[in-house]
């Protein structure tokens, strides 16, 4: 099996998630009680969280170019970033590094064309589903995306930093996503993008009005293939 590198930490909620499935998953998929070799480090999201300005979305760059480093020379066949929202900075990452980026966007695109999904809409942090470097990634791989509703940003983004993040679910966000969700269904869409690691705390991504792309799960399978050299 191939080491995989995983730069977690934003949030630490959401790195949690990606190793329990990376390790289950490989486990299902090979039918034994071996674990994932994965060579992770975990980052202080202090550093991280809530970046607006430019001058901190290239502080952000630096502190994961520099991580990206460490775990490629610690032996890191390829590379993940265990968050959404990170992604922005995902292709400055990729050029610093010799080894191959697996990048959520590009796999989720993939599989929503795969599965002949033309036509969806988009939930995650407040960067996730207003700003174009994630919604134009996801458009070229043939998807046309639904408006984003100011409000539901409101709402998700408060969700998912105030609550999620810190591992806290309460029922009234449980509501107030099954009540998002299901304004989203009423639309002239095709599927939903659950593009934000956490929001799996709140919504079943298996059990909903719409069929649901979690990416987390897409980025899991295709860093399962990396490591079982399904992958080239």
């Amino acid at each position: 099996m191939r080491k995989i590198g995983l730069i977690g930490g934003m949030s630490w909620a959401s790195t949690e998630l990606y190793y329990r499935h990376l390790n289950k998953g490989l486990q299902k998929r090979i039918g034994s009680s071996c674990s994932a070799p994965i060579l992770m480090e975990s980052l202080n999201y202090c550093d991280l969280s809530r970046l607006t300005t430019p001058e901190q979305w290239e502080h952000a760059q630096e502190v994961l170019i520099a991580s990206a480093r460490r775990l490629e020379k610690a032996g890191a066949t390829a590379l993940m970033i265990a968050a959404n929202s990170m992604h922005k900075v995902a292709e400055e990452v990729a050029a610093a590094i010799a080894i191959p980026l697996i990048h959520i966007v590009d796999e989720t695109g993939a599989k929503m064309r795969a599965d002949g999904i033309r036509t969806a809409a988009v939930i995650g942090t407040r960067n996730v589903m207003t700003e174009p470097w994630f919604r134009q990634r996801l458009v070229r791989h043939g998807l046309t995306l639904a408006p984003y509703d100011a409000g539901s940003v409101d709402a998700i983004d408060r969700i998912i930093y105030d609550e999620l993040m810190q591992g806290r679910v309460t029922e009234d966000s449980r509501r107030t996503m099954r009540t998002i969700i299901t304004d989203i269904a009423k639309q002239d869409v095709q599927a939903l993008v659950l593009a934000c690691t956490e929001l799996v705390m709140l919504v079943d991504p298996d059990a909903n009005v719409l069929p649901i792309y979690d990416t987390t799960r897409i980025h899991v399978a295709a860093g399962i293939d990396w490591i079982l050299g399904d992958e080239p």
